[in-house]
């Protein structure tokens, strides 16, 4: 399998090797990351050249935060969550910027018996990247979550309406800044004979996981 995959990823490297275009491979699985304006250049030769016709999955992705957060998931007991937080989230330079929305794309090919993953990252604010509707026609599900829940918009889709959230529904509920508990909560109103928002009364509220540590008392 690795075999096959450093071959695809050479191929790949020569065909793109006129724009910025980054590899990887984990876990015997090959991803590439190319920029958003390059995005259709590389997803037409995908499909028409490298064979990958079908798009399995298009999800968003928010990176806001990641890295910095001081959590440790290495391992798990089977009590508890061996892990503990200290003092949150590391200060980051502000001379960084890092780009906070991505669209990753699940990628096979049938006659090469392979699989790719593909990641871009939006730009702007709100964050927008070109769809691809018209090179894999499953996207057109994929990208209306993706708008939906993380509100990335998409270039040339041609109905980019919510797909899981309410018709009023406000902000995008996956995104890391969205409050746990939500915006808004509704219920039926007797008096008005129909369901009414009203701001949530949850108070939200932190939880940290049991931390399991090691106790000298119970030692072999």
């Amino acid at each position: 399998m690795t075999n096959s995959l450093e071959t695809l990823r050479s191929e790949l490297e020569e065909r793109f090797a006129d724009i910025p275009f980054l590899t990887e491979i984990n876990y015997d699985e090959l991803t590439i990351e190319v920029p958003a304006a390059h995005l259709l250049y590389v997803c037409e030769a995908l499909r028409n050249r490298f064979d990958f016709s079908q798009l399995m999955d298009c999800c968003g992705v928010d990176y806001l935060q990641y890295g910095q957060a001081d959590w440790d998931t290495e391992t798990a007991t089977s009590s508890g969550f061996s892990r503990g937080v200290s003092k949150g989230v590391y200060e980051e330079d502000e001379a960084t910027e890092k780009q906070r929305f991505a669209v990753v794309y699940h990628l096979l090919s049938i006659k090469r018996n392979q699989r790719l993953r593909l990641v871009c990252f939006a730009e702007g604010n709100p964050p927008y990247i070109d769809s691809v509707i018209n090179i894999w026609n499953s996207a057109d599900w994929f990208e209306r979550e993706a708008f939906d829940l993380y509100g990335i918009l998409f270039n040339g889709h041609p109905d980019l309406r919510r797909l899981l959230t309410d018709y009023g529904f406000i902000g995008h509920p996956f995104r890391k800044d969205f409050p746990l508990t939500g915006n808004v909560e509704m219920r039926y109103d007797s008096e008005k004979k129909r369901v009414v928002y009203e701001p949530v009364s949850i108070e939200p509220r932190t939880l940290v996981p049991k931390v399991i540590r090691h106790d000298n008392r119970y030692a072999d």
